[in-house]
């Protein structure tokens, strides 16, 4: 039996802003409903690496493949799944129209915001929220509107950007939990971290950057078992938190 197509693949794919090489010749598939961390110091090219996958960026070298999604084909350049940044950037609007926002902008028909974005805020404990002013919630309740916001659009991937990285421990387990939850009804997850014992609550596999190069793919187990390239063994030894 073949193996299922990729749903995003990039082949030999470099990134550069001006003279500086953000990404270089990065081979690299997603397959459905896996939980991919990316990890490695600032400027390693963790969120350039994001965007890419996301298709927010386009490479200067090499290609990025995008699968037909949901009965549909994707283009190549068109963003694939919803992604979510540290600071989430939410409008001057309740935590209910962000949402149904995000729907008109998904292209849902009209008739069905109401309904889904009741649902997702529910899902992630703010329905009692839905009428105050986004900007107003605390930093974990923001976050978790960002993730209902996302999750509300079905997107086949949800691209993390140091989702936790900003919040208090209470925050940040909740985050936690709901990413995990999406994942295991079998949303595929790609997040960046500082956080090692994040990927390692969070992650099925394990991707290490350095310098724009990808040193590392390896199940999440075998990561922080195996003897890895010097780079990633000094970067375990000094940044384990936990």
């Amino acid at each position: 039996m073949n193996a299922p197509a990729p749903l995003i693949a990039l082949r030999a794919a470099s990134v550069r802003f001006g003279r500086v090489a953000a990404l270089q010749d990065i081979d690299l598939e997603v397959q459905a409903g896996e939980r991919i961390a990316l990890v490695g110091a600032n400027g390693s090219g963790k969120t350039t690496l994001l965007r890419l996958l996301h298709g927010t960026l386009e490479p200067d070298a090499g290609v990025r493949e995008v699968a037909a999604q949901a009965g549909r084909a994707r283009a190549a350049t068109q963003p694939l799944g919803a992604m979510l940044f540290q600071r989430p950037f939410l409008l001057h609007l309740s935590a209910h129209a962000n949402v149904r926002l995000a729907l008109w902008l998904r292209g849902v028909p009209r008739a069905e915001h109401a309904e889904r974005s009741a649902q997702a805020l529910a899902r992630v404990g703010l329905l009692a929220q839905a009428r105050r002013p986004a900007r107003e919630l605390s930093g974990g309740q923001q976050q978790r509107l960002a993730l209902a916001r996302a999750w509300a659009t079905r997107p086949p991937v949800l691209f993390l950007d140091e989702p936790t990285a900003s919040l208090d421990p209470t925050a940040k387990r909740e985050v936690e939990a709901l990413i995990q939850t999406f994942a295991e009804e079998g949303l595929t997850v790609v997040l960046s971290t500082h956080n090692l014992g994040q990927a390692k609550r969070l992650a099925t596999r394990a991707l290490y950057l350095e310098a724009g190069r990808l040193l590392v793919d390896l199940p999440v187990e075998r990561f922080f078992r195996d003897a890895l390239p010097a780079p990633a063994a000094h970067f375990l030894k000094g940044e384990l938190p936990w």
